[in-house]
């Protein structure tokens, strides 16, 4: 690949021209809206000059609602050797494409992508070249795809560091349905529950209900073309959750009866739920992709001052051992906080001691 054409320099667009701009390959940007791509291009993500000819391959990286349309016009164009998408939601688009009358030899330079990586942030400002750095990136090839298509896929894919995974398209919109679409709206609908909150109570906010709820800082209107994609797998699952929700409050109503049968069988369903939120969790891939390995964690407390970061983790590594997970807790209206840092069991106890020695005070 030497030439590339993005249309849409939003927060993945960008992102992608900027991995491949750093490989020296030549980015033309386009969008609807001009500041946008002039953004990008000010970024290093590549030019806004149109290219001479046909480029060796276009990603559309537009709202899932353009994705067909804008495919349809490149394509009957010969704007390119190969095209492919990032849209979130796969077997919309290629469906669409058959409904526009586009024929198999057309198709067949098609292939539908989508990029698992994101921020809260959207646009170009929100860009970064390493975003898809070890992610994963699930190409949904069919049996009349080309095979050069696919290979300029996974040229982008390399040229990303992602990971390749190759998934049916329909297979592909009922799992991010459940890893992702799902979570969003329910982070949404806790999130919403603090909009009119007593400001006591929300003062009270801790690490838990910071993890559940950072991502419903996202653009409502980027998740509402999401949504409005693959509104059916994720009314299913949510129908599944509403089942669970309505037999925990079921049981958390057992549990304020003076009856000790009924106590005891809330307990019993309220143990189930969190038991199977114990199983689901474990099944979470955690570093490089594999099964989660289990961690301790050895909480320092720190100051906010700049640097101590940095010395904390200098300070491990003197130490000889490698910190697999961080996670920042901060202390509501001071400036201090925690960092818990997650290594591996056998090494916690040397860590303790050794950041200890260098004047860290430690948390239980």
């Amino acid at each position: 690949m030497r030439t590339a054409l993005v249309i849409g320099t939003g927060l993945i667009g960008t992102s992608a021209a900027l991995a491949l701009t750093s490989r020296g390959i030549t980015v033309h940007l386009r969008d609807h809206d001009p500041d946008r791509a002039r953004t990008a291009a000010a970024l290093g993500a590549g030019t806004e000059e149109g290219p001479e000819g046909p480029v060796d391959l276009a990603v559309v990286a537009v709202p899932p609602a353009h994705v067909a349309h804008t495919l349809a016009e490149l394509i009957r164009d010969g704007a390119a050797r190969g095209y492919l998408d990032v849209a979130s939601v796969k077997g919309g688009p290629r469906r669409e494409l058959e409904a526009l009358g586009l024929d198999e030899a057309q198709l067949s330079r098609y292939l539908g992508t989508h990029p698992m990586a994101g921020r809260e942030r959207s646009g170009p400002l929100a860009a970064t070249g390493d975003l898809f750095e070890g992610r994963p990136w699930v190409l949904t090839p069919t049996a009349g795809t080309d095979t050069e298509v696919l290979n300029q896929a996974l040229e982008l894919v390399a040229h990303c560091k992602a990971v390749p995974v190759v998934m049916a398209a329909e297979a592909h919109d009922r799992a991010v349905a459940l890893v992702s679409h799902m979570p969003q709206l329910v982070s949404g609908l806790v999130a919403a529950r603090l909009e009119h909150a007593e400001d006591a109570a929300v003062r009270l906010c801790g690490q838990g209900i910071r993890d559940v709820t950072r991502i419903a800082a996202s653009e409502p209107g980027m998740w509402i073309d999401i949504l409005s994609a693959n509104p059916g797998p994720v009314a299913d699952i949510l129908t599944a959750v509403g089942q669970d929700l309505e037999e925990t409050v079921r049981a958390l109503r057992l549990l304020e009866s003076a009856d000790q049968d009924k106590r005891a069988e809330g307990v019993r369903t309220v143990e189930e739920v969190l038991r199977r939120g114990n199983a689901g969790q474990s099944r979470v891939p955690g570093k490089h992709g594999t099964a989660p390995a289990r961690y301790e964690t050895v909480s320092v407390l720190i100051s906010d001052q700049p640097g101590e970061l940095a010395r904390i983790f200098a300070d491990a590594g003197r130490a000889g051992v490698n910190v697999e997970d961080v996670r920042i807790e901060h202390a509501t209206g001071q400036q201090a906080g925690r960092v818990q840092l997650s290594v591996d069991p056998a090494a916690a106890a040397g860590l303790g001691a050794a950041l200890r020695e260098r004047g860290w005070s430690l948390r239980q």
